[in-house]
């Protein structure tokens, strides 16, 4: 018959029309637990349709769409005169609106907000994960605007509003605003004292002339920027206005846009300050200090978007596994390949559960809850981040070549998995930054252990962890060059004490056995044969 060659037969369907969040157990049930019970209605409906949004074919055509079409730089106009614009796709903006009204920059203050916006963030994610930038940083500059009052007023209702306003004007003049932020400079990356920039006080004392470069400045078409400079009284943390309240724009010279692995669709720019009007937010030689709250919610949403990779990576791996036939059978079926699914689901439920239980002691704000977050969000950020590259690529691998092809979509998710390492510290940062909150705020480590406590008894792979997790704290010599393996036991521990109390049983027992325990090898794909694995993978399945 002609053309007979061409029949396609023994492919999977478009993973699309689906709804992510119903369909995602692991999400949906964290959701359920972190949450009071009068919110659950609302909550529910507002997710699932978000969920449906993420799953339409015409919003995962926009992710790629805005994956495909990078942002341009336009330094000047056609008449020479500088305007320092970023030109995106239409596909961008359009995501980026739905994420604004979807409430992803509107967490404070509202009833669970953390919790339902973590369960957002992590769904619009695996759209585009490019479009996570600027919500991230819009959500986070909030609790810093809050060190000044006045400020908060003035900027809070902006950013935690549910409109988007791509217009580059006056603040004042928008129903909505966003904002990004600019900490490294060329000579200093993380090591933010080494910076170079300088404020000079104006006569009114609390504004400045800043002079100097940052090497990353995030999100650069924002309406304002958190910068950090050197004020006479030391590191101080300043606001930057993209347009004055004129109408007139603050000199903001974006030298170039960096040319990235992933996170295509977001732009990351060089940027000059010559003579840029700044606003100082808290105290002058306390930048750090002011700042380090945002830095806090930014590590969090790597946490959530790196689970949000590893989820969608997941799916696609297991829709693909449920219809492709190979070797007399469908392949989900086949022992070794189950095997593997399996294993990538555990990763995946693991870290989404971390995640929002992170998000949870946000919203509950209490001092022992607060003392939790200052440990375990740079455990977390240490640990999913890392985990998340090795789990894209053996996704990948479940679809054979056809996971090296560009339009499978999985060579997008592999290229975005380091991205969330690398931001807001790298892994020796986040190590570093764990060995400080041990040594220096015991409440940090006292809040950790009584929340892993909470499942002892319930495992002897988990107290036997927890038990070689108290004799490495109580070894001091040399604990810096073990920081690493220090941070990776916490959120294991944590991770496995959360699971104990509140997955399914079969869940918890091949966390403890591959994780906790000497049953699981190096590589995904080896756990122990006697465990549940059907069951891992059922759970895993991208269907409603």
């Amino acid at each position: 018959m002609a053309g007979s060659t061409h029949t396609v037969t023994n492919q999977p369907p478009p993973l699309v029309g689906h709804d992510l969040y119903s369909a995602d157990r692991a999400l949906s049930e964290a959701v359920e637990r972190h949450l009071a019970p009068e919110l659950l209605d609302e909550v529910r409906g507002e997710l699932a349709a978000l969920g449906r949004t993420c799953g339409s074919a015409q919003v995962q055509e926009w992710g790629a769409l805005a994956n495909e079409n990078p942002p341009r730089l336009r330094t000047h106009d056609r008449y020479g005169r500088r305007i320092d614009e970023v030109e995106f796709h239409p596909s961008w903006h359009r995501l980026l609106g739905k994420g604004v009204s979807a409430g992803l920059t509107a967490a404070w203050g509202r009833p669970g907000g953390h919790v339902r916006r973590a369960a957002a963030f992590l769904l619009w994610t695996q759209v585009e994960a490019g479009i996570g930038c600027p919500l991230s940083m819009t959500h986070a500059a909030v609790p810093a605007l809050r060190t000044d009052p006045d400020l908060a007023a003035e900027w809070e209702p902006r950013l935690t509003s549910m409109i988007y306003d791509r217009e580059l004007r006056p603040a004042g003049q928008k129903a909505g605003a966003l904002f990004g932020m600019g900490m490294t400079e060329k000579q200093g990356g993380s090591d933010v004292r080494a910076n170079t920039t300088a404020a000079r006080p104006l006569p009114d004392g609390e504004t400045y002339e800043l002079t100097g470069h940052k090497w990353f400045c995030s999100a650069p078409m924002s309406d304002g920027f958190l910068v950090l400079a050197q004020a006479p009284g030391g590191l101080t943390c300043l606001l930057v206005p993209r347009v004055l309240e004129d109408g007139t724009r603050n000199p903001f010279l974006i030298q170039r846009l960096k040319d990235k692995l992933g996170n295509r669709s977001n732009a990351s720019a060089e940027v000059e300050f010559d003579g840029t009007w700044a606003r100082r937010v808290g105290e002058e030689g306390r930048g750090v200090r002011t700042i380090i709250d945002m830095v806090a919610a930014t590590r969090l949403d790597c946490v959530l978007g790196s689970a949000g990779l590893m989820r969608q990576a997941v799916a696609q791996a297991v829709h693909h596994c449920t219809h492709r036939e190979a070797f007399g059978g469908k392949l989900v079926d086949k022992p070794l390949m189950r095997n593997v699914l399996a294993d990538l689901a555990l990763e995946s439920e693991a870290a989404t559960t971390l995640a929002l239980r992170l998000a949870a002691a946000y919203d509950d704000g209490g001092e022992q809850e607060r003392a939790l977050l200052r440990i375990a969000v740079p455990a977390a950020k240490y640990w999913v981040t890392k985990r998340c590259t090795p789990l894209t690529v053996e996704a990948s691998e479940c679809l054979g070549g056809n996971g090296y092809v560009e339009e499978s979509g999985m060579p997008r998710l592999v290229r975005e998995s380091p991205l969330n390492s690398i931001w807001e510290g790298a892994g020796n940062v986040q190590a570093l930054d764990v060995l400080r909150a041990l040594q220096r705020e015991p409440a940090a480590l006292n809040a950790y252990l009584q929340e892993v406590g909470k499942a002892r008894g319930a495992d002897h792979r988990l107290d036997g962890a927890i038990k070689g997790l108290l004799t490495e704290l109580a070894d001091l010599e040399g604990i810096e060059a073990r920081a690493r393996r220090l941070t990776e036991r916490l959120a294991l521990v944590l991770q496995g004490s959360l699971l104990v109390r509140f997955a399914p049983p079969e869940v918890a027992d091949a966390f403890c056995a591959s994780r906790l325990g000497s049953d699981g090898g190096m590589a995904f794909g080896t756990l122990p044969s006697t465990l549940d694995l059907t069951s891992l993978v059922d759970r895993s399945r991208p269907q409603a």
